[in-house]
């Protein structure tokens, strides 16, 4: 079911900073960061030969990530991405199997234009996982 890792997730602080410190410290290509609304984020991506690390900061004071990061002001790692070649039939798969799929089960368009669901951590050993197809 699992194709590759895409990304890794990390909430930080402060995004400009953050992008600034992949760029000057590791000599990154960093992406313009994006604001998406329906997921409550703004989001900037360090590209890496075969994924990336995306970065996140809250966008409004209902974004999902804004408690995160109130429990964890430095920051951390929020979740993993793997992508999928088929997103309904892994829905269909992991509900069939008892997993939970956070926001009503649905797919909404992610940063890079393409279906995404996060699945409930406490399904996966603690670890949010986000499902992205490819």
């Amino acid at each position: 079911m699992l194709t590759k890792l895409n990304h890794i997730a990390v909430v930080v602080p402060d995004l400009v900073a953050a992008s600034e410190n992949y760029k000057t410290r590791f000599n990154a290509e960093v992406s313009e960061s994006k604001d998406l609304p329906d997921h409550g984020v703004t989001t900037i991506f360090v590209k890496l030969a075969d994924s990336t690390i995306e970065l996140l900061h809250p966008l409004g004071e209902d974004s999902p990530v804004a408690k995160f990061l109130k429990n964890n002001p430095r920051g951390g790692i929020h979740h993993l991405c793997y992508e999928v070649d088929d997103i309904g039939a892994a829905i269909d798969k992991l509900v069939g199997e008892g997993a939970k799929v956070l926001g009503g089960g649905a797919p909404k368009i992610g940063a890079h234009g393409k279906p995404v669901v996060f699945l409930d951590p406490r399904d996966f050993t603690g670890v949010l996982i986000e499902l992205e197809q490819h």
